[in-house]
């Protein structure tokens, strides 16, 4: 029995996902040009805020970007997937940031990869859904990033 849903998980990726294989495939093609260029990826990572569809997930990028920034100024901005990410002197991605419509789901996230300092007995939280950024979420993420990086 074949359907709807059958019929779209058989086509493959879908185009959003698609799309951020393409930009990664760029980013990687860039940083072999760039090296570790830091204002190569601030202007990458600025772009990519621009860009994005929604008002709400640009004010958060651009807010993110910021705090990452302060945060951990030895991180390394630079584009993930075409989203704003920082990485670590031997280039791995710490931290992340996704718009919420970059795959139309009703939330953001910002989130650590593995080798993000987060560890925290047998299970941690190694993404955070956002919906919007009050002191408190930004009191949280300061927090986690200086973690990160510890």
């Amino acid at each position: 029995m074949n359907t709807k849903k059958d019929t779209q998980t058989n086509k493959g990726f879908t185009a959003e996902e698609k799309a951020a294989m393409k930009a990664r495939a760029q980013e990687l093609k860039a940083e072999a040009r760039a090296g570790k260029d830091r204002a190569e990826g601030e202007k990458a990572i600025l772009t990519a805020i621009a860009g994005m569809k929604d008002p709400t997930d640009r004010s958060m990028g651009k807010r993110i970007h910021e705090i990452v920034t302060d945060a951990a100024p030895e991180l390394m901005p630079k584009t993930w997937y075409g989203m704003p990410a920082y990485a670590n002197a031997d280039g791995k991605v710490i931290c992340f940031f996704q718009a919420a419509s970059k795959f139309g789901v009703r939330y953001a996230t910002f989130g650590f990869q593995p080798d993000a300092n987060l560890d925290d007995g047998n299970m941690w939280a190694a993404a955070f859904a956002l919906i919007k950024l009050t002191a408190a979420e930004e009191k949280k993420i300061i927090a986690l990033v200086k973690k990160s990086v510890s």
